[in-house]
């Protein structure tokens, strides 16, 4: 898949759907799953079979408290994976912080470069002007292992949007082209149950930064405490995915332009869904 390619998903149109592959041992939802080269190419197969606009490819968990891997681990899981599903035509973006791990992965065919670090790396920014490559600039605080001593906000949509303005600013000052940039908010990351859902329910603030956005609530904490028993237990990670559905349907809505899921079919739906409301509400179909 070219880089023109992507830049045709970018142009207006519905809500596209980021499908999740982990080649990881330990991430929240899926960890272990697909811990073969072979079972991860499958599965990401399966997730344009299913209607995946691309397929993010993952070496190293970020879920809160999570411990790093080394760079050359992450790089010997991600790259075979990369390399198979862009050989059979996929659009793959790699879910990276390192610039060593970035480059392998758009030497594989990668090109979105999915940083969950809020630009913490000026190589990788150097990199990513140097391809030309897609970025996509999500808010965070701080590394996996400490970001939920860092949630603290005074008014959380307001603060987000500004250190997303500062630092796409400083991805713009390291070269990388403004029409390549994606931005994402971060549900999850450094935020609260309470921010999360603030976020999601401004999301329009958003559009000031004049850059589509991307947004991954699929099976997070803060849906599984909505869930919870009434002894406070959170609903299982595994109970989750009708709870993230609906916030797809809410994202679709409010014309986001993509999200990132792990179960692709009922989110495809659910854009589908979106877009024959819209239609028969005479609003404008397309997103973007």
């Amino acid at each position: 898949m070219t880089v023109d390619a992507m830049a045709r998903l970018l142009a207006a149109g519905p809500t596209r759907v980021m499908g999740i592959v982990n080649v990881t041992p330990d991430s929240f939802s899926d960890g272990g799953t697909f811990a073969e080269p072979s079972d991860a190419v499958r599965a990401g197969l399966r997730m344009v079979a299913d209607g995946a606009d691309i397929v993010d490819v993952g070496g190293e968990s970020t879920r809160p408290g999570a411990a790093r891997v080394d760079a050359a681990e992450e790089r010997r899981r991600v790259v075979p994976v990369i390399e198979r599903l862009v050989a059979a035509g996929v659009t793959v973006s790699v879910d990276t912080t390192r610039a060593a791990v970035a480059a392998a992965a758009l030497d594989a065919g990668a090109v979105l470069v999915n940083d969950v670090s809020a630009a913490a790396d000026p190589d990788l920014l150097a990199l990513c002007a140097e391809r030309d490559a897609y970025y996509v600039l999500m808010h965070a605080r701080g590394e996996s292992i400490d970001m939920a001593k860092r949630a603290h906000y005074g008014d959380v949509v307001a603060d987000v949007v500004a250190e997303l303005r500062e630092r796409l600013a400083a991805v713009y000052a390291a070269g990388v082209r403004p029409d390549r940039v994606i931005l994402d908010p971060g549900i999850g990351f450094a935020k609260r149950f309470e921010h999360n859902w603030s976020l999601l329910a401004q999301v329009g603030a958003f559009a000031e930064l004049g850059r589509p956005l991307l947004v991954g609530t699929s099976r997070k904490s803060f849906l599984g405490a909505l869930l919870a028993a009434p002894d406070g237990t959170p609903r299982p990670v595994e109970q989750r995915e009708d709870a993230t559905q609906a916030t797809t349907t809410l994202l679709a809505a409010e014309g986001v332009w993509a999200v990132r899921v792990h179960a692709v079919r009922p989110a495809v739906d659910a854009v589908r869904v979106v877009g024959a409301w819209r239609r028969a509400r005479g609003w404008p179909r397309e997103t973007g």
